[in-house]
């Protein structure tokens, strides 16, 4: 069989993700926020994930890629950061009204990039694909688990 780099699996999940990102993160610059970033955001405010360890396992990033998130988020005003429970070593992120208004638009955006893909398959197919990818990641380990 000859190789065809435009046929692989690979590539196109690859090409897929890079459209779907680059789509978001446009809609979501007016904001100042990445994907990731509006990630941390809907972590906070739609899952209750507040302590940072728990959000990077969340959005799939390392810790310390984390901590420089969530150093940015807190300086353009997104998120505040506040002492945990216990011993006084847990932080809590919280969101700003800020973050909170950002958050809602994050939203709309979010909704928008997935009906523009999901209009082009029909709802099978949709449902084929999400399983199919949920298929293929399963047992695999996680790049940012440590």
């Amino acid at each position: 069989m000859t190789y065809r780099l435009h046929t692989r699996l690979g590539f196109r999940v690859s090409r897929l993700a890079r459209l779907m990102q680059a789509r978001h993160e446009a809609a979501l610059a007016e904001d100042g926020l990445t994907r990731l970033g509006a990630a941390v955001l809907g972590g906070v405010g739609d899952e209750g994930v507040s302590a940072p360890s728990e959000l990077a396992a969340y959005v799939g990033i390392t810790r310390p890629a984390m901590s420089r998130l969530l150093r940015g988020l807190e300086t353009r005003g997104f998120i505040s950061r506040a002492p945990g429970d216990g011993d006084g070593r847990q932080t809590c992120v919280l969101l700003t009204p800020k973050g909170e208004a950002a958050l809602t638009r994050a939203r709309a955006a979010g909704d928008a990039l997935q009906a523009h893909f999901a209009a082009k398959l029909s709802p099978d197919a949709l449902s084929a694909l999400t399983a199919a990818l949920a298929l293929l990641a399963a047992d695999e380990p996680d790049p940012t688990d440590f």
